[in-house]
């Protein structure tokens, strides 16, 4: 009986929810999802061909040509005027529908230097060259299904154009994982060459359970800075330690040492990381090179914080190589994505309708997150905009590594997998409705 009139109550207020929603957003949430739905579950094996393909072949930052090239197909198949080569690799795909605002939508279409280790079918076995080294090259991250989303998406709008009115403006973004994509398109004339959104909107898949959407107004991500250190040092046979001076044991030194910068000169209560990814030094276990880099991230939502740390950096480096009587080591911070800051009005308005839509599976992220995107150079070129998270585990997926006693693989690890179909659909789904609630109804 208490089970009973729980869902009796649980349903009254969804549909009171999407009713208040309804009046508040002059859309008929209930409706336009189905609508939606109707239309991804149609065209799922496209998608899910499309998907597969680009998985199976990803391109890393500035190489994304292949990838390029069949986005512009798809859109171009659609209807949609697009311009290819924008900030190298990138392209736009405009859709005008009568007089409205214009609403942008992106997509990454990078992958990541790295070997994928999923074991899927269709798992890439891909190999470019990187930072002048051979290396494999995964969708580790994601993007694959982001950009299946973003045709789908493009796909939904289109069949139900009777329903807004304005301009789609649907942009394919190279070079996100290294942080310099958005400005180079910015810098092509993105919003010079093409009309200026008055609103935009980006999602990215996350280990969390598929179905789920995450949102958070204000501050989402970090600030993030790129770090390379070269140490300086002598060459010697590795059994004369004594005549060399040793760039290695700088290098591992400060790998140790730089991590003090965090844990004792930072505020305990305040977000900072160092980490170190790349070392590289050597070519033989006998040999004492004489020279070692090291490439790292710094990441930051403060910049008092992001200060302090970077002159922490310097400090230990130079340190480093004193203590070994070496030469001053060359220390190089480049900055690199700013913290996305979603808007406030936008974030409530579309929360609204991710609310009725998916009802508890809609969830308010509680605080920003470590990662950094550099979706925050079109915020900060005065977009106003709402980047958020779908879920990508399935809960046959989620219920297996629990019975393993893992935790679910997160993006960038090699056997990051999400299941493609409820993630791709939610994708569909939450961004159809964003870009819905933004144009307002049509006639």
């Amino acid at each position: 009986m208490k089970t009973k009139m729980r869902s009796r109550l649980m349903l009254t207020a969804g549909l009171v929810m999407a009713g208040a929603a309804h009046h508040a957003l002059g859309l008929d949430i209930s409706q336009a999802k189905g609508a939606i739905n109707a239309e991804v579950t149609a065209d799922y094996a496209h998608l899910d061909a499309l998907y597969k393909d680009i998985h199976a072949h990803p391109e890393v930052a500035y190489q994304e040509v292949k990838t390029a090239a069949q986005l512009a197909k798809e859109m171009t198949a659609l209807g949609f005027e697009v311009t290819e080569h924008v900030g190298k690799t990138g392209i736009v795909a405009l859709y005008h529908n009568g007089p409205g605002p214009t609403v942008m939508v992106r997509t990454e279409l990078d992958a990541l230097p790295m070997e994928e280790k999923s074991g899927l079918p269709y798992a890439s076995t891909a190999k470019t060259t990187w930072n002048g080294k051979e290396t494999s090259v995964a969708h580790s991250c994601g993007h694959d299904i982001h950009m299946a989303a973003w045709v789908g998406t493009a796909k939904a709008l289109l069949s139900m154009k009777d329903q807004w009115h304005g301009t789609l403006m649907f942009i394919g973004q190279p070079s996100e994982e290294d942080v310099s994509g958005a400005k180079a398109m910015l810098d092509d004339g993105l919003f010079t060459r093409f009309p200026k959104p008055d609103v935009g909107f980006a999602l990215h898949v996350a280990p969390a359970p598929a179905g789920t959407v995450l949102y958070k107004s204000g501050v989402l991500t970090s600030n993030s800075d790129s770090l390379t250190v070269t140490f300086h040092g002598k060459g010697a046979h590795g059994s004369m330690p004594n005549m060399s001076v040793d760039p290695v044991l700088m290098a591992s030194r400060f790998v140790v040492d730089v991590q003090s910068v965090i844990s004792r000169e930072k505020d305990p209560a305040a977000f900072g990381v160092v980490t170190v990814g790349a070392i590289q030094a050597g070519s033989a276990g006998n040999i004492i090179p004489d020279v070692a880099v090291l490439r790292g991230t710094i990441r930051t939502f403060d910049e008092g914080v992001r200060d302090k740390i970077l002159a922490g950096v310097n400090r230990v480096a130079a340190a480093e190589a004193e203590m070994s009587g070496a030469p001053a080591p060359d220390v190089e911070i480049v900055s690199g994505g700013k913290s996305v800051v979603n808007d406030d009005a936008l974030t409530a308005r579309t929360a609204q309708a991710f609310k009725a839509a998916f009802g508890p599976a809609a969830v308010q992220i509680p605080s920003a997150g470590p990662a950094s995107e550099d979706y925050s150079e079109f915020v900060r070129a005065g977009v106003p905009s709402l980047y958020f998270a779908i879920g990508g585990y399935s809960a046959q997926q989620l219920a297996d590594f629990k019975a393993a006693g893992k935790e679910p693989p997160v993006n960038h690890s090699p056997f990051f997998a999400p299941s493609p179909e409820p993630a791709i659909k939610t994708g569909v789904t939450a961004m159809t409705l964003a870009v819905l609630t933004a144009m307002g109804p049509g006639e």
